[in-house]
C-alpha cells in the first residue's frame, strides 16, 4: 500500500492494525481520484471517516488537499494513522479523532464544530447495516460545504440511491468485489456534470 500522486508519491504506508480494518486498494484508490480529477475536484479541507489505515485522506494531501481530518474508532488503527501521517510528513496539516463515525458527526453537527469540508470520504465496514442512514446523516449535515463532494465505499451488493438527503449521486464504479459511489451537495453552481471541466465518458460500470 502506497501513495500514488503527488509530494509523498511512491511513499509505503502501514498495514491495517488488525483483521476488521480493509484498506482501499491502490487500484481502487487510483481509480477514484482520477475520477474526481474529471470532476474538477481539488479538495482544500477533507474529512475521511472510518479512516482505517489514513491511506485516502494522505492521498487526498500529497494531491494538494490542504487539510485533513480522519476519524477512526479502534486505538490500534489510530495509532497507525497517526504514524502514516508522520511517514509522509503530513502530520501538522492533520488531526486524528480517535472516536466513532455517529459521535464525530453528531459533534460536527453542534454550533462551535468544525468548518465544513469540500470532499468527505468515508470507506464503512461492508457489513455496516446503516450504510445508506450514516450517508443520509452526512448529506443533512453541516459538515459538508455546498456544492461539496461525498464519496462511500461499499459492496457491489449494497444498492446506495441516486438521491440521499441534500445530496445526488454523480458517479459509480466498480472493481471486483469493491465499489465508490461520488455524491454532490446541491449548491449554486449547479451539477457539476454540466460544467465545463467535468469531462465526459467516464466509466459509470456496475
Amino acid at each position: 500500500m502506497r501513495v500514488i500522486a503527488g509530494e509523498a508519491r511512491g511513499f509505503h504506508l502501514r498495514g491495517p492494525a488488525g483483521p476488521g480494518t480493509r484498506p482501499m486498494a491502490d487500484k481502487i484508490k487510483g481509480a477514484l481520484f482520477s475520477m474526481l480529477d474529471s470532476l474538477g475536484v481539488a479538495p482544500e479541507r477533507v474529512l475521511d471517516l472510518y479512516a482505517g489505515t489514513g491511506s485516502i485522506g494522505i492521498e487526498a494531501l500529497s494531491r494538494g488537499a490542504g487539510q485533513a481530518e480522519f476519524v477512526e474508532q479502534n486505538a490500534a488503527a489510530a495509532a497507525v494513522v497517526r504514524a502514516n501521517l508522520a511517514h509522509t510528513k503530513f502530520a501538522e496539516r492533520a488531526r486524528v479523532h480517535q472516536q466513532s463515525v455517529q459521535s464525530y458527526l453528531q459533534r460536527g453537527n453542534r454550533p462551535g464544530g468544525p468548518a465544513p469540508f469540500d470532499l468527505v470520504i468515508l470507506d464503512p465496514p461492508y457489513a455496516d447495516p446503516a450504510i445508506s442512514d450514516t450517508l443520509e446523516q452526512i448529506g443533512t449535515s453541516r459538515l459538508v460545504q455546498s456544492d461539496g463532494i461525498v464519496v462511500i465505499g461499499h459492496s457491489p451488493r449494497v444498492t446506495l440511491p441516486e438521491r440521499t438527503g441534500n445530496m445526488a449521486r454523480l458517479r459509480q464504479r466498480c472493481h471486483g468485489d469493491s465499489c465508490f459511489s461520488i455524491y454532490e451537495l446541491a449548491g449554486a453552481a449547479g451539477p457539476r456534470d454540466d460544467r465545463p471541466h467535468a469531462g465526459t465518458g467516464v466509466d459509470e460500470t456496475r
